[in-house]
């Protein structure tokens, strides 16, 4: 965030700031960014994230991930307790002989929009397809059914439901 931003916050009203904090829980809520953010993590991760009491980094480990939502436990206090997938640092963005420090370390790495969501139109029966099952494990298949919200694919001798956005096209690169 620009410094010259935060500094014109306090003077900021209450209205704008209400409309500043809806702004920012839309973006938050974004299916793309939760699935972004939830591709770079996996159980049992040690990861940092921000403590909303302190405004500070401290560590802590995944022990469960959910739709919104990861459950950590803190690696000083042992407490378990959920937090939004936008207030967990992934491993590669975190600054260098970090301690907790309330510098932002997406400032060290360019912004990148979130990736783009896959819809019904960009599939077709018979196509190969991967997608992340619900501890992030990769598999390939192939679509045998074309659902309202979801796609039928066969791979390894079982028939998953998976949502479009989930999936993502295979090339085949054999000659």
């Amino acid at each position: 965030m620009r410094v010259k931003q935060i500094e014109d916050l306090p003077m900021a009203t209450s209205a704008e700031l209400y409309q500043l904090s809806w702004v920012i829980e839309q973006l938050m809520a974004d299916p793309r960014r939760i699935v972004q953010a939830r591709s770079q993590l996996h159980m049992g991760q040690l990861v940092q994230y921000w403590d909303w009491g302190t405004g500070k980094l401290r560590e802590a480990r995944i022990v469960a991930m959910k739709d919104r939502q990861a459950t950590l436990i803190d690696e000083l206090s042992k407490q378990r307790f959920s937090v939004l997938y936008a207030a967990i640092v992934p491993a590669e963005e975190q600054p260098n002989g970090s301690t907790a420090t309330s510098s932002s370390p997406a400032s060290a790495t360019p912004l990148r929009p979130p990736p783009e969501i896959n819809r019904k139109q960009d599939f077709q029966i018979g196509q190969r397809v991967s997608f992340p099952d619900q501890s992030l494990k990769r598999h390939v298949g192939q679509i045998v059914r074309l659902n309202q919200r979801t796609a039928t694919v066969h791979c390894d001798g079982r028939a998953w439901r998976v949502g479009f956005g989930l999936l993502q096209h295979v090339a085949d690169v054999t000659s």
